[in-house]
């Protein structure tokens, strides 16, 4: 039973921290706020309880400022709707000892609230009923209704969203991307999401409504207060003005500032939106992240300090501040560095030069772009450490560190990668947006500024974060700038892979294997083949991205090869490919359980066997122009429809044509799979989707 109650209570830990006894402690707090509304209380208990409703709201609003998301406060809403029991609870308390003892002097209704009466006039009844009422009209109409009005909106777009957001977590679970439990935990969330800012709608509706209650509780007090001291006390109207004015301001300070208190809390909550993070630490990022707009502040400031009549200390020195947050913030994004990189490795001097070596994978930022790698979150390092995991894990080779660095050359949002210093691909980002890509033709438009995805070239937009449910919702795919570089970044290494494999490498890979595949190794290196041998397959393997994990397979394919007296590297890369179709099959079946294939005809087939020349071991293709046109133009029709289709085929070829149409395949950079019939596996399931 106490297991099943902790389960129910879990979203409300703020109150179980504050009240001890856990269930009971809270049902006994709830059955107090409720008795006060009927029975009268003491006026050390009341003080008691005010203390309580000011730590309360105090510690509510507190919290509220340090969230790192929304959801990691569930219980607000239920604290909403206790705070408001209470603050009415003591407001009836007061209005009953104020109306029933207000003649008997200052303290009839508790310490605190003569003092806080005595507080705010400072010896005025006028100001103090001036700056009450200007604190009642700025919780009422500002905080309140801004919060309301916030909460209801936030509830609807949420609401309106869930169909889409299930949709997308039943789509990255049909195609492989996240686990059945990880389904169920979005769904969750999701769930959780959705019920609290509906909850937080409805509990809006009570920071409002205490607000209206406070401002009628207060007249009452004050005419019902002078009408009881008129006619049971016999007071003079001036006594009895003063004395009741003074409590029942006391009253509404010592109820509307926790009121405020909480309205803000519950504003600061529905405000913070989709936004990750603790608040300070986003506000002080965001309004810190551009150089320009504090520039253009301290210049303001500065300029405003120079005209007659305005204080010159004051903008002086809000100038100067804001003149040395920019320049500090211009040089930290001159001098962020990030050193997820490969070392700069030097020899010893010897008085001799010093060369530093090749940076194997490097990315190139311009200073807009820094924030990326060198601010808070460090989204482009965490993302690009996953990077290297994800292609050990794909393709059983780990990439070589890679270097982030500034390039004061490059536009500020533009980026390029780099390598063994060479330029390979580049790009720009909006940093402060969000990239929404475009499903098709027939997708809706989006406000934001029309681009093309660097990495696939697909139509896409970048949007405001505020847009990005809505964007979604619509099927468009929404990511943040750091993965669109990163994706980038993947696609260009998967094209060059093969060429970060060198010799070092590759004898890191031999040695690294299990003592028990040693014994294979040094049967093979260097008697049967090189390392230089071996690493020429490994590269022909990577580069049509077959992994190597399953390296003993592989070891055993060469050596089965050698001893066919297979001399030439594409042949035992063939017969390596032949005892990974297993493998070979898995990668290349679809989310239908089947391996989509374009067919190449008999005709072209023959027509291809029979333009091979040379040696038996080193053929070369020895196609016509005119031959090379038809056939590459009837490939890019068939394979066109078939992905229309929403298919992602392989072309399926003999095994001695295989390796020259794959390299008429990469020269014009189709991006499609070739495999040969032998390396279909006998238990895959085969759908021809196109013939050429």
């Amino acid at each position: 039973m106490d297991q099943l109650w902790n389960s129910v209570l879990d979203g409300m830990k703020p109150i179980r921290k504050v009240i001890p006894g856990g269930d009971i402690g809270l049902a006994l707090c709830v059955l107090f706020q409720l008795s006060i509304l009927i029975m009268p209380i003491p006026t050390f208990l009341l003080d008691m309880a005010l203390a309580l409703s000011f730590i309360a709201s105090i510690l509510i609003l507190l919290i509220s400022l340090s969230l790192e998301r929304p959801l990691d406060f569930s219980s607000l809403p239920t604290l909403l709707l206790l705070t408001t029991i209470l603050r009415l609870s003591l407001n009836v308390a007061t209005a009953r000892l104020i109306l029933s003892h207000g003649a008997d002097g200052p303290y009839a209704a508790g310490r605190v609230v003569a003092a806080f009466g005595s507080f705010l006039m400072g010896g005025d009844v006028v100001v103090g009923a001036i700056i009450f009422s200007m604190l009642l009209m700025v919780n009422f109409v500002v905080i309140t209704k801004g919060s309301s009005r916030i909460a209801e909106v936030a509830a609807r777009f949420y609401l309106d969203a869930m169909p889409g957001k299930q949709m997308a977590i039943d789509a990255d679970l049909s195609s492989g991307t996240i686990d059945e439990p990880t389904a169920r935990l979005r769904r969750a969330e999701l769930s959780e999401e959705s019920g609290f800012y509906g909850a937080m709608d409805g509990a809006s509706k009570f920071v409002r409504g205490d607000a209206i209650s406070a401002l009628v509780i207060t007249l009452i007090n004050i005419f019902g207060g002078l009408a009881m001291g008129l006619l049971r006390a016999h007071m003079s109207i001036e006594s009895a003005f003063l004395t009741f004015t003074t409590l029942t301001i006391g009253d509404g300070l010592v109820s509307q500032i926790p009121a405020l208190l909480v309205s803000t809390a519950a504003g600061i909550v529905v405000s913070k939106g989709a936004v990750q993070g603790k608040m300070h630490g986003k506000l002080a990022a965001q309004l810190g992240s551009n150089v320009n707009p504090l520039m253009m502040a301290s210049a303001a400031a500065g300029l405003l300090a120079l005209l007659p009549g305005l204080p010159t200390v004051p903008f002086l020195t809000v100038s100067v501040l804001s003149g040395a947050a920019a320049w500090q913030r211009f040089l930290a994004k001159r001098t962020a560095l990030v050193a997820a990189a490969v070392p700069v490795i030097q020899p010893p001097d010897n008085n001799a030069a010093q060369v530093s070596l090749l940076d194997v994978v490097r990315v190139e930022l311009g200073y807009g772009l820094l924030e990326l790698a060198s601010g808070m979150s460090q989204q482009l390092p965490d993302q690009i450490k996953r990077l290297r995991r994800a292609l050990a894990t794909e393709l059983g080779f780990v990439l070589p560190s890679v270097r982030i660095q500034d390039n004061v050359e490059l536009e500020p949002y533009n980026y390029v990668f780099a390598l063994k210093e060479i330029s390979a691909g580049a790009g720009a980002l909006r940093p402060m947006m969000m990239l929404a890509i475009s499903p098709g033709d027939q997708a809706i438009e989006l406000p934001g500024e029309k681009t093309v995805e660097p990495t696939f070239g697909l139509p896409a937009c970048w949007i405001t974060p505020t847009l990005a449910d809505q964007a979604r919702s619509a099927n468009w795919t929404v990511v943040d700038p750091a993965t669109v570089l990163t994706t980038h970044l993947a696609e260009v290494v998967k094209e060059n892979i093969a060429e970060f494999l060198s010799y070092t490498e590759t004898q890191k890979i031999l040695a690294n294997l299990p003592q028990e595949q040693q014994k294979l190794v040094a049967d093979l290196v260097p008697s049967t083949i090189t390392v230089g041998g071996l690493q020429r397959v490994l590269q022909m393997l990577l580069a049509e991205r077959i992994s190597i994990r399953d390296m003993p397979t592989i070891l055993e394919a060469v050596q089965e090869a050698c001893s066919m007296s297979l001399k030439s590297v594409a042949s035992i890369v063939a017969h390596v490919r032949t005892r990974l179709a297993r493998q070979i099959s898995d990668s290349l079946t679809g989310p239908a359980g089947y391996l989509p294939v374009v067919v190449l005809s008999q005709e072209w087939e023959d027509t291809l066997a029979a333009s091979l020349v040379g040696p038996v071991d080193d053929r070369q293709l020895a196609l016509g122009q005119e031959k090379l046109r038809e056939l590459l133009d009837r490939m890019r029709v068939v394979i066109d429809s078939a992905v229309n289709n929403g298919e992602k085929p392989a072309l399926l070829t003999s095994m001695g044509v295989r390796y020259h149409v794959h390299s008429i395949i990469d020269r014009i950079r189709m991006n499609v799979p070739v495999i040969a019939q032998a390396e279909v596996h006998r238990r895959a399931r085969v759908k021809v989707v196109g013939t050429i």
